[in-house]
């Protein structure tokens, strides 16, 4: 591994755990703009705050709303995304360069399988997987079993969210984003046969904040190096302390109840 490389890595993973807490501000084109996004500039700023482990966000949100906080946190540009028109089809927006340019610390690459472009959005991957290795830069997948030749109710299958995973490792992919299995002792097979780290994708918004830190506490008993959640967080009523809840799980070992007093209830 490049030495540049290995820098960015222990940049983005917390020394004390070697886990990964990830907020993700990538939504505006594929989800639309949704509340917290609309707000952008005080969604950033509590963001910020709270001071996650990285943030995954597009070029122009980077440039235009991250550049006062550049240097405070790491950040990872996300490359592609989908849209609501083709919900199961990544775009390339950007590039290793551009990633490498505005500082990130690694870039991330959208990918869906299970559909009829799996092979295109896994031959994008591999070429972004490549262009990144040639620059020192980590990569990051937020790969999904979504795509339209399998049911929707299938998509958090044991054997479904395995394949995407390994999938993206097969790319050469360093981190892999991807769908929670529902329990620990399937979810504990998936990162068994992946290899390489597997962080939790919060995925819709859950019906109550315990069943978040739940999801998170069994994610990393089950071997998942952290998580990246969005709408689950920024959309909460205190995305701060929530933040800071997530941290005692993910960092600290903390328990799902001592998470819930953290963020006050």
């Amino acid at each position: 591994m490049f030495l540049g490389k290995q820098v960015r890595l222990n940049r983005l993973f917390n020394k004390k755990s070697g886990n990964i807490l990830v907020i993700a501000l990538d939504h505006a084109v594929g989800w639309g703009v949704i509340p917290g996004v609309d707000t952008i500039h005080k969604t950033m700023e509590k963001i910020v705050q709270a001071k996650p482990d990285a943030i995954t966000m597009l070029k122009g949100t980077a440039k235009q709303v991250f550049a006062p906080y550049a240097g405070t946190i790491p950040f990872i540009m996300k490359a592609t995304t989908f849209s609501p028109y083709q919900p199961a089809y990544d775009a390339a927006v950007g590039c290793v360069d551009e990633a490498v340019r505005l500082g990130a610390d690694a870039i991330a690459i959208g990918a869906t399988v299970c559909g009829n472009q799996q092979q295109q959005l896994l031959s994008q991957l591999a070429e972004f997987s490549h262009q990144a290795e040639l620059a020192a830069l980590p990569t990051v997948t937020h790969i999904y079993p979504k795509g339209e030749l399998i049911k929707k109710e299938d998509w958090y299958k044991e054997e479904n969210v395995k394949y995407a995973a390994r999938a993206g490792a097969e790319m050469g992919i360093d981190i892999i984003k991807t769908f929670y299995t529902g329990d620990k002792e399937s979810y504990a097979r998936v990162v068994e046969a992946t290899p390489a780290s597997i962080v939790i994708s919060g995925g819709p918004k859950l019906p109550s904040i315990k069943d978040v830190y739940k999801m998170v506490y069994d994610g990393i008993a089950a071997g998942a190096k952290g998580v990246t959640f969005g709408r689950n967080v920024w959309q909460a009523d205190d995305p701060i302390k929530v933040i800071s809840a997530l941290k005692h799980i993910i960092h600290n070992k903390g328990t799902v109840d001592e998470a819930m007093e953290i963020y006050g209830g």
